[in-house]
């Protein structure tokens, strides 16, 4: 019997060396301490959480004429909710800087170059540049990175194709004032507190700078400034000037690239267009995150996507416009892609123009114009 016990017991050992010898790689591994994962451990990442954009407060001059409903609703859809503040450029610019100490605003986009140039030295913006930056047409985004570009306006100087041709029409806004044959043809900028004048007197005194000069700029620029008031024919504010151009009232002066195409289908007249060598003034515009925000993962989500080429080409082919990103220009309409094949972008200092553009105004409205 004992004998019979001990044959039992050595059958029982050798069954469970047996057992172990062939156990499988999980086993292995839970001997060496790298036990395979449970269930509710898998390696696998969990599928993430859809991300929460809080709803965010943009300021903008640039929603009319169908543009701000068109973007609340794209915004939407990619899942943003938005509250558009609208405005014109320079109230905006007022309003963001009183309330730079206690921000409302989350984004800005719309205004310009002179404007986002003053938000930056009040120090209202803060700095963050989004993967299309680099789509951008070379020299339009803020070389510091506070603003990025998406719209481009072109300001032009048109004409009455019934009264001038190409050969016969000036060449650039000096002529008009230098050439005798268009005397009293031409608009003079002379609402000086609307964007498109204060850019063409612009254009034109920044080709005379002169640190020693008033408000930087030489003695003979402001001649040429005198010498354009002298010449030209005074704007009437409440009047369209492209009413006057067709009409042949005054077939020369300033147009906004923007705005050609509704003014052609309007006075079914086709202004013909000047195309400097120096180029023509070309405001940007922009968008960009408000310093202080409390929402910034949301509004830097938010400008990631308004400046994409996608969005960017369906707005430009819906509004008529130039996207400034490269990417998309292929989806802007042909009438403005042919214009804009014409044109450069004069070299402009920016922040040299946005810090003297009111005291330049103030000279030209008490000294020449007067």
């Amino acid at each position: 019997m004992k004998k019979t016990m001990n044959v039992l017991i050595l059958l029982i050992i050798c069954l469970a060396v047996t057992a172990c010898g062939s156990s499988n790689t999980g086993n292995n591994q839970a001997a060496t301490g790298t036990a395979s994962p449970k269930p509710s451990e898998s390696a696998s990442p969990k599928p993430s959480e859809p991300v929460k954009n809080e709803k965010l407060i943009v300021y903008t001059n640039a929603n009319s004429d169908g543009r701000g409903e068109w973007l609340i609703e794209k915004a939407k859809t990619a899942g943003f909710e938005i509250e558009l503040v609208g405005a014109g450029g320079a109230n905006l610019t007022n309003r963001l800087i009183a309330e730079k100490n206690n921000p409302i605003a989350d984004v800005v986009f719309g205004l310009n170059n002179m404007l986002y140039e003053n938000l930056k030295k009040e120090k209202v913006l803060t700095k963050y540049v989004p993967k299309w930056a680099g789509d951008i047409e070379a020299g339009l985004n803020d070389p510091e990175g506070f603003y990025h570009g998406l719209v481009k306006q072109a300001i032009l100087l048109g004409y009455n194709p019934k009264n001038y041709t190409a050969e016969t029409a000036p060449k650039d806004w000096t002529d008009l004032y230098n050439n005798a044959a268009f005397k009293g043809k031409y608009e003079a900028p002379t609402l000086l507190g609307q964007i498109t004048p204060q850019l063409v007197v612009a254009g034109i005194l920044t080709r005379y700078p002169d640190p020693k000069g008033d408000y930087g700029i030489a003695k003979e620029g402001w001649d040429q400034i005198k010498k354009l008031y002298d010449n030209g024919v005074r704007a009437v504010d409440g009047e369209d000037f492209y009413s006057n151009l067709a009409s042949g009232k005054t077939p020369l002066g300033a147009l906004v690239s923007g705005t050609l195409g509704k003014k052609e289908e309007q006075y079914k007249v086709k202004a013909g267009i000047v195309s400097p060598s120096i180029g023509v003034p070309m405001i940007v515009e922009h968008a960009a995150i408000i310093n202080g925000t409390k929402k910034m993962p949301t509004a830097e989500r938010f400008v990631e996507w308004i400046g994409t080429a996608e969005v960017q080409g369906e707005f430009a082919a819906k509004f008529n416009s130039m996207p400034a990103n490269t990417k998309a220009v292929a989806k802007a309409n042909d009438s403005v892609k042919a214009l804009y094949s014409t044109l450069k972008a004069q070299p402009l200092d920016w922040g040299f123009i946005a810090n003297n553009i009111g005291r330049w105004v103030e000279k030209i409205e008490l000294q020449i114009m007067k």
